[in-house]
């Protein structure tokens, strides 16, 4: 069978300095794969370089069978990769509506554009009673809900949602995590960076540990859950 998702033994360097060291991880179609580590500890780089921000100095990343390692960022989205990055980067300045209307980039998206956009409001009805409101007005909250919008109308196979609590109200961070498993229960794979560590587990199918830029622990959620090296290095037990 082959994975949608494969990232095979890739290192990545900003200049001399290198950030990933053999990393290889894989998803399958509806998955949610959790990404689990310490601040500066390369997570963020992973899901860059599999968007195409970065590349890697070596190694490969397979998507459906096929090579997208060196393609460009907008190439790697057409093909149904949406990167919702940490602190979201919006168009503060755009309305709710505008910053939509730019996730629907490839043809397909904007041949899908009406049936995505109701999509999106249905999942999150305040971001229609705001559409014409600036981004940048929006509560932290709103404004991830957002960002996984304008993730959603590019009509992804597969989602990267870096750090999606982060800033945002201690009550809308289950709301959050509940959405992701409504879009994985459609069969859209799920890449999770997220600094909930517990709560992500609870609601991934795998999970892997990236420590200095090197993958140290893989394996089922609720396996590493239980894992007493893990409890006390990432939940504090």
């Amino acid at each position: 069978m082959t994975r949608l998702l494969q990232v095979q033994s890739i290192n990545v360097a900003y200049g001399d300095i290198q950030a990933l060291w053999d990393v290889s991880f894989e998803a399958d179609a509806g998955e949610i794969i959790c990404i689990v580590g310490a601040n500066g500890a390369g997570k963020t780089t992973l899901v860059r370089t599999i968007s195409g921000i970065i590349h890697p100095r070596d190694g490969k990343i397979a998507y459906d069978g096929e090579d997208i390692t060196y393609m460009a960022t907008y190439d790697i989205l057409a093909k149904g990769i949406a990167h919702v990055p940490e602190g979201r980067q919006l168009f503060h300045d755009m309305t709710v509506q505008e910053n939509l209307d730019l996730g629907a980039f490839s043809k397909e998206a904007k041949k899908q554009f009406r049936q995505s956009l109701n999509k999106v409001f249905a999942m999150f009805p305040r971001l229609e009673e705001r559409k014409y409101q600036v981004a940048g007005t929006l509560s932290g909250g709103e404004q991830q809900m957002l960002a996984i919008g304008r993730g959603l109308m590019s009509i992804p196979k597969c989602i990267m949602f870096d750090e999606p609590s982060l800033g945002i109200a201690p009550n809308l961070v289950e709301q959050i995590l509940a959405v992701v498993q409504q879009i994985a229960r459609e069969g859209i794979t799920i890449i999770l960076v997220e600094q909930e560590v517990k709560k992500a587990l609870k609601i991934s199918n795998r999970g892997y540990v990236i420590e200095s830029g090197r993958l140290v622990m893989r394996g089922k959620s609720q396996e590493l859950l239980a894992d007493p090296d893990f409890q006390r290095a990432y939940l504090g037990l």
